[in-house]
């Protein structure tokens, strides 16, 4: 092997893929804010549309008829992730997760989108009475964007 095709393949082993939400694989993953968001689009990839909207917090999505309804055109989508930003007052942790997402729809069109995903949790220390409530998406804002999908990530107010 020529030392230029070597290089190029520790290139692709050593580069982190895009944390794709696509596959056959089930994830289901409320372990960390990053963890939720993978585990939002792997759900919306598979056409898991109620365990997608099920990891909002109530209120936070808008009602399930329509979010289902807006991925009625939505073939296969691919996920990237920023770094999870986090803190913590009064019992609550909040988390922000920048993030990119390309989305495939039936016709074979691409768009890239890029945005913010917020997200939080009380304590597990400090839930004493049922229902557990684990980390949940508040809020997320996404914009299509131009941008090539590999470089492009969202930014999340600081």
């Amino acid at each position: 092997m020529t030392l230029r095709r070597t290089l190029l393949c520790l290139v692709l082993i050593a580069a982190p893929p895009a944390a794709t939400a696509q596959s056959d694989d089930f994830i289901d993953d409320r372990s960390s804010a990053a963890r939720v968001v993978t585990s939002l689009y792997n759900a919306i990839d598979r056409g898991e549309y109620l365990r997608g909207w099920s990891y909002f917090a109530p209120g936070a999505a808008p009602p399930f008829e329509r979010f289902r309804d807006g991925y009625a055109d939505t073939a296969q989508v691919e996920l990237r992730l920023g770094p999870t930003e986090s803190d913590g007052a009064a019992g609550t942790l909040r988390f922000s997760v920048p993030v990119a997402i390309r989305a495939t729809g039936r016709d074979g069109s691409r768009t890239v989108f890029i945005g913010c995903y917020a997200l939080s949790m009380v304590q597990p220390a400090n839930q004493a009475t049922p229902p557990y409530r684990p980390i949940r998406i508040e809020r997320g804002s996404l914009q299509a964007t131009d941008t090539e999908f590999a470089t492009a990530m969202g930014d999340c107010p600081g």
